[in-house]
């Protein structure tokens, strides 16, 4: 209780570092793991403490020399984009895992271009690559946020930040919630501010007042949702996108792209009854 009363009432700068380091820490963690094991597991969680440090810095923003903070968000962000790449593998073959009645499935090409891809990020996404790249961001931010001019209690500035967050997700989820039938650019822009707030929340819990468990757990049944819609999505995308990963003469595609394309309107539907029964009352 002591150390989350000093945590508030102390100035924001002074737990940038106390905030960041960890979230750094995880991405090289990830990264060793996928050095010696590229399993799933690893680029997921990889991909998912980059966007957690985009989150943060985001709140940091009003602290931050806008190039500098452009310059470091763009760097997170083709991280994530590296791990996002291997990722988009790992579920389209969970995908082809649902659909086991059909063996002939092609999973053995999928699995080959997922190896492709793991060795076109190895590099980039390599320990040694990560480990001085983030401690020189996590410097140099720090330094900027030092700078700052802004003086609020780390309670004062989570509670307007977490407050601009949430707002924003408010108008994403009435876009949503206003669209006639299943938009999936209005259900994408959900995700993207709801994730951001989820984060915020989890992160800055002891700083904020009230209790947030409500709210996270409605943005994590949300976010579920939205994200096996999603999963869906970038599938029917990289197959788009890589024809090549199914063989010409094999009939299998277009059957893979009708269940798809079932599966995608049924997840979609299902996201649209969810975002009604969770939030519609919140937002009147």
């Amino acid at each position: 209780m002591a150390r989350t009363t000093r945590r508030s009432e102390a100035g924001a700068a002074a737990f940038f570092l106390e905030l960041a380091s960890p979230l750094a820490e995880s991405v090289i963690a990830q990264a060793r793991e996928i050095a010696s094991k590229p399993c799933a597991e690893g680029f997921h969680q990889l991909r998912v403490s980059m966007r957690s440090l985009q989150s943060l810095w985001w709140f940091y923003r009003p602290m931050m020399d806008a190039r500098e903070y452009a310059r470091q968000r763009s760097i997170f962000q083709s991280v994530a984009g590296a791990a996002g790449r291997v990722r988009d593998h790992d579920i389209l073959l969970a995908l082809l895992n649902l659909r086991m009645k059909d063996t002939a499935l092609p999973a053995s090409q999928i699995s080959a271009a997922r190896q492709a891809a793991v060795e076109d990020v190895k590099d980039q996404l390599s320990p040694s690559a990560l480990q001085p790249l983030l401690q020189e961001i996590l410097r140099q931010a720090s330094t900027s946020v030092a700078a700052g001019q802004q003086k609020e209690t780390l309670k004062a500035f989570a509670e307007i930040r977490v407050a601009k967050a949430e707002k924003l997700l408010r108008k994403r989820l009435q876009q949503a919630l206003a669209a006639k039938k299943p938009d999936l650019a209005a259900f994408h822009d959900v995700r993207k501010a709801g994730k951001k707030a989820r984060c915020l929340l989890e992160l800055l819990a002891p700083a904020l007042s009230g209790d947030q468990r409500k709210t996270l757990r409605r943005l994590r049944q949300t976010l579920k949702s939205l994200g096996e819609l999603n999963d869906v999505v970038a599938s029917e995308k990289l197959l788009r996108e890589n024809p090549l990963l199914w063989p010409s003469k094999n009939s299998k595609p277009a059957k893979m792209g009708h269940w798809l394309e079932k599966e995608r309107k049924r997840r979609a539907s299902a996201s649209a009854q969810l975002l009604r029964k969770k939030w519609a009352k919140t937002l009147q």
